[in-house]
């Protein structure tokens, strides 16, 4: 059986960033005056960031706040983040297949890697700045074999990319959903994913 090359989305496929993103976001109201629902924000994660902020703050201030976001982030983000459940297990998984593992997230790259090294978890490469078809760029040019993730968004990046997209059902978006925006496989969560593996990568051989 060939080495799987898998690329995982970020933001609740392999962590659980809620409580950090949120304390982020609250940060930014402290530091601007615009009040930003927390809760609310995070309970959508998965779209880039300026679609978020486009929520709370009027267009010509929309710019400024992203770029002061990012910049409190590693503050406030990285230390309350924690893996999901079964997320080390599916890396070492493809490991055990003798294959690669990728991040391919809407997150900027440079803070996907805080998160990851905070928490110990290694990669071969990570890719940040895109979301749905955009991940298709990165999934092709590093040979990826499946694409996991939580949003439907990730399911239409796996599409747009000609490989198996397995769904987990870790963030805003239902089974239904997911099955429905064309995923080969939908777990609650990756606790199942090294027992679908093998299954997994018979279906890429045949697409």
């Amino acid at each position: 059986m060939p080495a799987p090359t898998v690329g995982f989305d970020l933001d609740m496929t392999l962590v659980d960033s809620r409580p950090g993103i949120a304390a982020a976001y609250r940060a930014l109201t402290a530091r601007t005056g615009v009040p930003v629902d927390a809760e609310l924000a995070v309970s959508r994660l998965g779209p880039p960031l300026r679609t978020e902020i486009a929520h709370w703050f009027p267009p010509e201030q929309v710019d400024a706040a992203v770029r002061l976001y990012r910049e409190l982030y590693p503050a406030y983000a990285i230390t309350p983040t924690v893996p999901l459940p079964g997320a080390l297990a599916a890396i070492e998984a493809v490991r055990a297949h003798g294959g690669r593992v990728l991040v391919v997230t809407s997150k900027l790259g440079r803070l996907a890697r805080l998160h990851l090294d905070h928490l110990g978890i290694t990669v071969d490469e990570v890719v940040g700045d895109l979301f749905a078809e955009e991940k298709a760029t990165a999934l092709r040019k590093h040979g990826a074999t499946h694409y996991v993730g939580d949003h439907v968004a990730d399911m239409v990046a796996a599409k747009a990319a000609d490989v198996p997209g397995i769904g987990v059902a870790t963030g805003p978006c239902s089974v239904d959903e997911l099955r429905a925006a064309g995923a080969e496989l939908v777990l609650d969560d990756l606790t199942g994913f090294p027992a679908a593996l093998d299954g997994m990568i018979r279906l890429a051989l045949e697409q």
